[in-house]
């Protein structure tokens, strides 16, 4: 047989040989694939509202391993790693040969291994397949695995497996644990002391943990500095200044915020890793802090609970559930935000809204602050005394009950609940009881977090909004009508934001108020501006009282320093809408100068039957409505006494519909002067000359 014959069959032979190799391997290792799912088994992580960490959950091995890609980690710590790991990583296959031979070579030269041939897909096998020992055979597993994961997934995905499970000591694992542990920070950007100890530990992590074993960590960190790829990575000069950093000798706790929204969020979506709530961490921090700092003051076994929120979208920012969740005696597990208390006198301003709307009262309106019987109902002053006569300004300021009661009889108890309901807030009545006056100091039940959502409207020109849930929610402004007319809103704002901030707080320019349930269980306070809402509950979970608990001295001086530590600037309150303003008492038409009811509940004015008054607008008021825009806004129309039906003429021409409300829209058709009549079911008349501007 010829040469070259004998030639083409031996190639044949040897290609049908290396194929079969081939496809033997293939087939072992479709057989036998690396263990890639367990990488998949790492902490759950619940984010704020910018995917910042607020709060890590351990793996059910008691790991803290959290999820990390190459974008997570600064650049430089990745050029250090590879430098000092695997300089080769992009170039091989999962095996680097040429430091296998190195490390042969030196292993027959010296007796003993000098340097290791470990590539850090290598090391990416032995994470996700652990074996016990370092025997031969382990060691051509880790071979094979490497070459196995290579084929299969791409360098940065190898190095987010690394970056995810590196041994950092103790239960730390992977860069962002240790990160977080060791520095207080995430990875993304490190300095090059950072880097170098976080590429030095995985090495031996129990040996050279810096908590334990402070000066094998910083003989590490040396041996990785000292490596001239590294120096060469880093740039000239850098080593050597980051051999002068001290290394922390300490371990810090990872993020634990939010505790309650946390642990909401993974029964919400138990499967899922990542969840990502409405908080900011910079809220969350600033409410917790000053939450650990006021238990320390209230003493045992009483609880706190904030919640603060967007007035505009509902989202929730902040949320505080109680004052510390593993703090037994307090009851820390139990979420207060969400429990059902009394709130006090928290939910005037809501009945002195309803008096402004339906021009019962304007701010400069005398009321009497004297003990009174409705019924058999005598509400008494929280102090125990009377004011006498005092503006309703006064009133509210002071969180008078007697004249609170008044309005409230005046205005319905019925039709207090039934505005709340447009906010979707239901309080709670005693068992078989219909709305009575009791509930304007507090006679039903409400949770914080509906509180809140009650002054997302005073704080949105009357507009309530839904608040989320603090996980995902979907917070959103409600359809139908607004809670209050934004006038009645204003009027509000404009008493709460006069009200004096407590002993040593500064005047942020917000409106608040307190409330303090019967039997000093329950102190409240609630404050905003005009974009957010903080709401402040301190008691006892047990619904135990505590002597001298009250909203002024207790939860107020914690809402202003709350609003402070928050970090969020203050947004002015909104302006003025068209047709409010404050008028001087002597100003006031007769009928609000004095608020009186008679016997059939009627308002009075000096002892006589009161006939129409206009409230509003007054005589010879300039108003601007837009005229000189060309967009003319309409006006609010108000008035006091006479019997309904009212009929209303705007110069002269009668408006579509009689009404017995005692307030009335008019659109006008221009500028200029307009005469407004309001005649009653009664035939009696009154008239306003009024200039729109």
């Amino acid at each position: 047989m010829k040469r070259w014959h004998k030639f083409a069959i031996g190639s044949a032979a040897g290609i049908v040989l290396a194929g079969a190799a081939l496809f033997a391997l293939d087939a072992a290792d479709k057989a036998y694939p690396p263990p890639l799912d367990k990488a998949n088994a790492v902490s759950a992580e619940v984010l704020d509202a910018d995917r910042q960490l607020l709060r890590a959950f351990a793996t059910p091995q008691g790991r803290w391993r959290l999820k990390t890609v190459v974008t997570d980690v600064d650049p430089q710590f990745l050029r250090m790693l590879i430098a000092y790991e695997d300089q080769r990583f992009y170039d091989h296959g999962g095996v680097d040969v040429w430091a296998l031979g190195r490390a042969a070579m030196q292993l027959v030269s010296n007796g003993r291994i000098v340097s290791g041939a470990s590539t850090l897909s290598m090391q990416v096998a032995r994470l996700i397949e652990p074996r016990e020992g370092r025997s031969l055979s382990a060691k051509l597993l880790q071979l094979v695995r490497a070459v196995q994961i290579e084929r299969r997934l791409s360098k940065e995905q190898i190095l987010d497996l690394y970056l995810t499970h590196a041994p950092y000591g103790g239960n730390l694992e992977g860069v962002r644990a240790a990160s977080l542990a060791y520095f207080g920070k995430e990875p993304r950007r490190l300095t090059v002391a950072e880097a170098a100890l976080l590429v030095a530990l995985p090495q031996l992590p129990e040996r050279r943990r810096p908590d334990r074993n402070l000066k094998a960590a910083e003989a590490a960190r040396q041996r990785v500095l000292d490596r001239v790829a590294v120096a060469e990575a880093v740039g000239d000069g850098e080593a050597e200044r980051a051999e002068g950093v001290a290394v922390p000798p300490r371990r810090m706790q990872l993020p634990a915020l939010a505790a309650h929204v946390a642990e909401a969020a993974l029964r919400k979506e138990p499967d899922v890793l990542k969840h990502q709530t409405t908080l900011k961490k910079q809220v969350q921090q600033g409410l917790e802090s000053v939450a650990r700092a006021a238990a320390m003051k209230l003493g045992p076994k009483l609880s706190l609970a904030m919640v603060m929120a967007d007035a505009q979208t509902g989202a929730i920012v902040g949320e505080v559930g109680s004052a510390d969740y593993f703090d037994a005696s307090r009851s820390g597990w139990i979420d207060m935000t969400r429990v059902k208390r009394s709130p006090g006198s928290t939910l005037k301003p809501f009945i002195y809204g309803l008096a402004f709307e339906q021009g019962l009262v304007s701010q400069e309106t005398i009321i009497e602050d004297r003990p009174a019987d409705f019924f058999g109902y005598r509400p008494r002053n929280f102090d125990m005394s009377y004011q006498g006569d005092v503006t309703v300004r006064e009133a509210l300021q002071l969180s008078l009950n007697v004249p609170a009661v008044k309005l409230l009889d005046a205005v319905g108890p019925s039709r207090l609940m039934v505005r709340f309901r447009r906010a979707e807030v239901r309080p709670v009545l005693p068992p078989n009881e219909t709305p009575g006056l009791a509930i304007g100091l507090g006679g039903v039940g409400i949770t914080l977090k509906d509180l809140v959502q009650l002054y997302t409207a005073l704080a949105n020109r009357g507009q309530p909004v839904r608040l989320g849930d603090g996980v995902t929610g979907a917070p959103a402004k409600l359809d139908g009508e607004p809670l209050l007319e934004p006038v009645a809103v204003w009027n509000v704002a404009d008493i709460l934001s006069g009200v004096i901030p407590p002993a040593g707080a500064p005047q942020r320019g917000i409106a608040y108020k307190t409330g303090t349930s019967y039997g000093y269980r329950d102190a409240w306070s609630v404050g905003y501006d005009g974009r957010y809402v903080l709401g402040v509950w301190v008691g006892r979970p047990d619904n135990s009282a505590v002597p001298g608990l009250t909203g002024y001295g207790t939860a107020a001086p914690i809402l202003f320093e709350a609003f402070a530590k928050s970090g969020i600037a203050t947004t002015p309150l909104p302006r003025p809408p068209a047709g409010a303003v404050r008028i001087a008492q002597s100003e006031l038409p007769i009928s609000q100068r004095r608020f009186a009811l008679n016997a059939s509940g009627l308002l009075v004015a000096s002892g006589r039957e009161p006939a129409p008054q206009i409230v509003y607008p007054p005589e010879g008021a300039h108003i601007d409505l837009g005229a000189k825009a060309g967009e003319l806004s309409p006006l609010l129309l108000k008035l006091q006494g006479g019997r309904a039906p009212f009929r209303w003429l705007a110069n002269g021409k009668p408006l579509p519909d009689l009404s017995r409300r005692r307030t009335q829209q008019w659109l006008p058709d221009g500028g200029g002067y307009s005469k407004l009549t309001v005649i009653d079911s009664a035939g009696r008349a009154a008239s306003v000359g009024i200039f729109i501007d």
